[in-house]
């Protein structure tokens, strides 16, 4: 009772400290606007900082003997002639890549034997050499690890953080709710199940002997392996069986009432969380470098990763991120869950929320949506708890100020709220947790299954909806998939950019658009025509007996492209090795197409647009008086201030620089189990 007591005053105190800050905040100089516009890395004179801002205050405190010199866990970025490890170089499609990529792990394991030396004379010890992403996992004494970031050898020291599961516990309901029941426009020629394509769940295992995880033919459609160094490949937390579950379930149980997203998929279950739902970065990591190694042999062309941890570096120097990259650069379609931090522990909504690495541009990062239980969608919205954008992840300017990426997140977002997927033995939540629990007692292990409610039931509907496209056209690039499934999206009544992206996941549309791609859309140039076919005069899809529009729009970064030419023409960034986010520049202070990236008929709006009229742009809070298609126009009045300053924006209150963030990780983890109160899907009778 003491610690609840002390753990609310902290909270509340942060409170205080985040609406005094705001409030000073609207007073500073037009420099402080100017050091929260989007970081531009490749433009932008940054500081030469060599450890994250959260190990850098750590060390600091050791030194200064305010905490104990303790050995911690850390990822050390290894220099490399390539720039950043090559993590935003080529995606090594030709073989003439692959070569430079091979001399690009050798360098980084003579880079290793160097650090090696380094940790040794620090009095640290290696972990593990990550030589195709360029990383090192070590412990290493506070008090060393500005030595050690100093070596010439290394680019950057990072924390090795907590990562966790971010399922909210909870019941749940609507998969039907995607239009997957349509499968492409009803067609029963066209029926996709993703037959052949791989998945890497990383999460905490799988229980492989799950009716929902057997072919038709009765054999188990999961291999596993653990990342954990325990050697146990067990789903104990019961996290991983939900999420691949959701992902890939059978249609046979429960006459298809859980049937997943692509149940024809091959899961690769890469267990990087333990018995209570929690790992490190560098598990994830290797979990990571393990799926790009194993690419050709398995066809994993999906990661899915139901899992993050606060953010504060930048994407461009957080491991996570960086992991990522390199697979997406690899060929590899990854997403992400948002996070759960959309509210604090007074319900209130917040912003700036995103975990990592759902702050890195090149994944798909999901939030989550309540269904209320039913299949139609006039009824949904946003869960309270799904974390809001902008990403808040920074970098330090040379004149000390911070730089925020402020980039628009999640890309999309789809159902997550009290959702029933496979319960594995035993495991720790249903222990902790009852009610969570569908199953009569006498039901088999192999059949039981569990609420869950959370991004992280949200991110496997959107891998499955992936693995449907690739089905379609296994020749379509990971940007051309994230931007068909939010070109297909449909935009949510009043709701803003920074909660939904490009709006909810529409399987039917996406897989009607995928259909008509030209089979190798990769050989193309900016500007070439992209479909074999006419897109539909009618850009709509019915789901439930409701028609919804798709709402024909993409994220960049800190806009929104829209138009047929999305689609009708390949558009330069789409293709291997570069971002979404390259469809667009700063020059200065104003976001502009990039010529050779986007066509001359796609539309830019820049900023979070909202349909009621809210626009957020350049850190600014300004108003439209249309939806997503509407010209913005500035609003003046005492509401335009600073979204990067922690005040109010609308109706939600900015997280700030996390510290709100970080200081409620485990609090929220405990009094949100439950997700949103309301109706749910029902099991089946």
């Amino acid at each position: 009772m003491k610690r609840l007591r002390k753990l609310l005053s902290m909270f509340a105190l942060a409170a205080v400290c985040l609406q005094a800050g705001a409030l000073s905040a609207i007073a500073q100089k037009q420099s402080r606007v100017n050091a929260e516009l989007p970081v531009q890395p490749e433009v932008l004179q940054t500081k030469r900082e060599r450890v994250s801002p959260d190990l850098s205050e750590m060390a600091a405190d050791a030194q200064n003997g305010l905490r104990s010199d303790e050995s911690v866990r850390v990822i050390i970025r290894v220099k490399s002639e390539t720039g950043l490890n090559g993590m935003f170089g080529n995606s090594f499609t030709t073989k003439e890549q692959e070569e430079i990529f091979k001399k690009e792990a050798e360098n980084n394991r003579t880079a290793g034997g160097i650090i090696l030396s380094d940790l040794t004379e620090a009095g640290g010890t290696m972990s593990k050499n990550f030589e195709r992403l360029g990383l090192v996992s070590a412990r290493l004494p506070l008090s060393q690890v500005n030595k050690v970031a100093n070596s010439d050898s290394v680019e950057y020291v990072s924390l090795d953080n907590e990562v966790r599961g971010l399922g909210h516990v909870g019941w749940t309901g609507g998969l039907y709710n995607t239009g997957i029941s349509d499968r492409g426009d009803s067609d029963p020629n066209t029926w996709l199940i993703g037959s052949g394509i791989g998945v890497a769940v990383i999460d905490s295992g799988a229980y492989n002997s799950h009716d929902l995880f057997k072919y038709w033919n009765d054999v188990s459609k999961v291999t596993s392996y653990d990342f954990t160094g325990g050697n146990n490949v067990a789903d104990q937390f019961g996290h991983g069986s939900h999420v691949a579950s959701i992902l890939s379930g059978d249609y046979r149980l429960g006459g298809a009432a859980y049937e997943g997203i692509a149940s024809g998929v091959s899961v690769y279950s890469l267990k990087a969380l333990n018995q209570l739902g929690i790992g490190y970065t560098s598990n994830v990591i290797a979990a990571i470098d393990w799926a790009i190694a194993n690419k050709a042999a398995t066809n994993i062309r999906v990661i899915n990763l139901s899992l993050g941890a606060p953010a504060s570096d930048s994407y461009v120097n957080d491991p996570l991120c960086l992991a990522a990259r390199r697979a997406v650069n690899a060929g590899i379609v990854v997403v992400a869950s948002a996070g759960n931090w959309g509210k604090n522990l007074w319900g209130s909504k917040m912003y700036g929320g995103i975990n990592s690495p759902g702050i890195e541009p090149s994944v798909i990062t999901v939030g989550a949506v309540n269904t209320f239980g039913t299949d139609w969608r006039s009824d949904d919205q946003v869960a309270t708890y799904s974390s809001r954008g902008p990403t808040r992840g920074w970098v330090t300017l040379a004149n000390g100020a911070r730089k925020y990426d402020n980039l628009i997140k999640p890309d999309i977002v789809a159902p997550g709220n009290k959702i029933i997927a496979a319960q594995s033995p035993n495991n720790a939540l249903v222990t902790m947790f009852p009610s969570l629990n569908v199953s009569a007692s006498t039901t088999t292990a192999n059949q039981k299954l569990m609420y869950l409610s959370g991004t992280s039931m949200a991110a496997p509907v959107v891998s499955g909806a992936a693995a449907l496209l690739l089905d379609t056209n296994p020749n379509l690039t990971p940007n051309l998939v994230k931007a068909i499934l939010q070109y297909t999206a449909q935009v949510i009544p009043n709701t803003n950019t920074l909660e939904q992206g490009a709006g909810l996941l529409n399987i039917d549309g996406a897989v009607r658009v995928a259909r008509l791609v030209k089979t190798n859309p990769s050989t193309l140039s900016n500007g070439n025509s992209m479909l074999a076919n006419s897109l539909p005069k009618k850009q709509t899809s019915v789901i439930a007996g409701e028609t919804i529009t798709w709402g024909k729009g993409v994220v960049s970064n800190w806009g929104i492209l829209s138009g047929d030419e999305l689609m009708t023409k390949w558009q330069g960034m789409y293709a291997n090795g570069v971002l979404m986010g390259d469809g667009t520049v700063f020059s200065g202070t104003t976001l502009s197409k990039a010529s050779t990236k986007t066509t001359s008929n796609v539309s830019l709006y820049q900023g979070a647009i909202r349909n009621s009229g809210v626009l957020v742009s350049d850190g600014t809070l300004f108003l439209s008086s249309k939806d997503m298609a509407g010209s913005p126009t500035p609003f003046t009045n005492s509401q335009g201030v600073l979204v990067s300053d922690g005040v109010l924006m609308g109706d939600g209150v900015l997280m700030g620089d996390g510290v709100l963030m970080g200081d409620q990780y485990r609090a929220m983890a405990t009094t949100t189990y439950l997700g949103d109160n309301t109706a749910c899907m029902q099991p089946a009778p």
